[in-house]
C-alpha cells in the first residue's frame, strides 16, 4: 500500500470513531459545551497564556481543545484528516458562536490549503503515531510559524506505544519507520461500540521528534515526561489519588505522557 492509501484508510477510521465519540462518556460533549474546557493541566500551564494570540491545532479531532483555546481568547485554526470530524467541529463552533476555522485536509497538504503565519501551532494527544514521516511533520509546523512563535507538543510517550494492546508486554519497536497495522474493534473511547477497522500507525522515538524540529530551525525549550496520563484510554489503568491514571503493575516505572515546547 502506498502512504495515500493509509491515510485514506485511517480518514475512514476516524469517521468511524468521530460517529461514537460525540455521544460518548469520554469526551462529555454536553457537559463540555456548558463548562467549556477539555484541555489538561498539564498543556493549560505549559502553553499558558493565549489571549489575542492566533493558534493552528494540528489534528484536532472534532475541535473540542481548539475551541477550548478560544474560549480562554486565542483566535483559532483547526486541521484534521477526517471530515466527519471537521464537520463536528464546524457544527460546534456555529452552535457556541465561537469564532473558529477549520480545514479538512491531510497534514502534509495543509500548506496547499491555508495561508498565514501563527503565534502557536498546537497539537496533542495520539497524533504524529498518524505520520509515517516527521521530517514532513516540522517542515509543515515550521511554515506555519512566524518568527519567534511557538509550538507545542504533548502526546503519549513512544514507550507505551512499545506495548500491546493489553498493555501487558512489549511487542512493537520503539522507532524505526515500519508501519504498524492493527485490527480495531471499538475505539478508546467506547471499547463496546459496534465498528471495526483496520489502522495504520508509526512509531517514533523522542530524538526522532526533536531532531525533525532542529532540523527546521526550532529551538527546543523544553522536554518534560509524565508517569501518567491524564485520560483513561488505555488497558489496565488505575487512577491514582491525583486523579491520573497509570498501567496497573507500572505505576512511576515507565512514562506516559512527554511534553515539548520549542520556538522559531
Amino acid at each position: 500500500m502506498t502512504w495515500d492509501q493509509y491515510f485514506e484508510a485511517n480518514r475512514e477510521g476516524w469517521n468511524l470513531r468521530t460517529e461514537v465519540h460525540k455521544n460518548s462518556e469520554f469526551y462529555q460533549l454536553e457537559r463540555w459545551k456548558k463548562e467549556g474546557n477539555s484541555l489538561t493541566p498539564i498543556e493549560l500551564r505549559e502553553v499558558g497564556d493565549v489571549t489575542g494570540k492566533k493558534l493552528l491545532h494540528l489534528q484536532c479531532h472534532f475541535g473540542q481543545d481548539t475551541l477550548s483555546w478560544a474560549r480562554l481568547g486565542a483566535e483559532v485554526t483547526g486541521c484534521d484528516l477526517s471530515d466527519k470530524a471537521v464537520d463536528l467541529a464546524r457544527e460546534l463552533a456555529a452552535e457556541l458562536d465561537i469564532p473558529a476555522q477549520f480545514v479538512c485536509c491531510n497534514l502534509y497538504d495543509l500548506p496547499e490549503h491555508l495561508q498565514g503565519q501563527f503565534d502557536i501551532v498546537f497539537t496533542s494527544y495520539g497524533t504524529i503515531g498518524w505520520l509515517p514521516d516527521l521530517d514532513r511533520w516540522a517542515s509543515v509546523i515550521a511554515h506555519f510559524l512566524q518568527p519567534g512563535g511557538t509550538f507545542y507538543i504533548a502526546d503519549f510517550h513512544p514507550v507505551v506505544w512499545m506495548m500491546d494492546e493489553q498493555m501487558g508486554f512489549l511487542k512493537y519497536p520503539y522507532s524505526g519507520g515500519e508501519v504498524i497495522i492493527t485490527e480495531q474493534v471499538g475505539t478508546y473511547a467506547d471499547r463496546y461500540a459496534s465498528i471495526e477497522y483496520k489502522e495504520y500507525g508509526w512509531n517514533h522515538s523522542l530524538s526522532e521528534i526533536i531532531n525533525s524540529l532542529i532540523r527546521h530551525g526550532l529551538r527546543i525549550e523544553f522536554l518534560n515526561e509524565y508517569d501518567y496520563s491524564p485520560y483513561d484510554c488505555f488497558d489496565k489503568t488505575v487512577r491514582g489519588e491525583d486523579g491520573n491514571y497509570r498501567i496497573q503493575g507500572l505505576e512511576g516505572i515507565i512514562p506516559m505522557v512527554y511534553s515539548i515546547r520549542a520556538v522559531k
